[in-house]
């Protein structure tokens, strides 16, 4: 018998998914921003606020609000007078290779129910239903993006205040 193989930490967890979903995103920012009928909001980790912050070459204050009380989320992103992303600029992200997670997401999130992960989705984004059907590859690659990301955003934490 050979050596048993060696199991990443996100091989330990397992996740569920909607296994019919089609989804093509039409580039329209519906994401980007408030709706008649919902408020966006942007959580962001410390990472990733550090992250815009050097490549926007501003200030995590410019951007984002300091949050109490979210867990792991510690800054919530500024919008315009108009509810829209202020990196938002003619429906394109400024901000496209340094955006938080939950733009990558979208229109996908991810919680936890009890020990396990499920990913969800919203049937508002005109995407939904269009395209090719959504595959647990590209849904894992989510999910490990987002627990590295944690993890790595936890530690800098602990650096910061150990």
């Amino acid at each position: 018998m050979g050596k048993p193989k060696k199991r990443l930490a996100f091989e330990a967890l397992s996740f569920d998914y909607p296994r019919q979903v089609y989804f093509a995103c039409e580039r329209c920012a519906l994401c980007c921003g408030d709706t008649e009928h919902r408020i966006r909001s942007v959580f962001l980790l410390g990472i990733e606020a550090d992250r815009i912050a050097r490549k926007t070459f501003r200030n995590i204050g410019e951007f984002a609000e300091k949050l109490q009380g979210f867990g792991l989320y510690v800054y919530v992103m500024r919008k315009t007078d108009l509810g829209k992303c202020i990196f938002l600029r003619e429906n394109v992200c400024t901000i496209y290779q340094a955006r938080p997670l939950v733009c990558r997401f979208y229109p996908f999130e991810l919680n936890l129910e009890g020990d396990k992960y499920v990913f969800a989705y919203t049937r508002e984004c005109p995407g939904i239903g269009k395209g090719s059907r959504v595959k647990k590859e590209y849904l894992r690659i989510l999910f490990e993006m987002a627990l590295g990301l944690m993890k790595k955003d936890r530690e800098n934490l602990h650096e910061v205040v150990g």
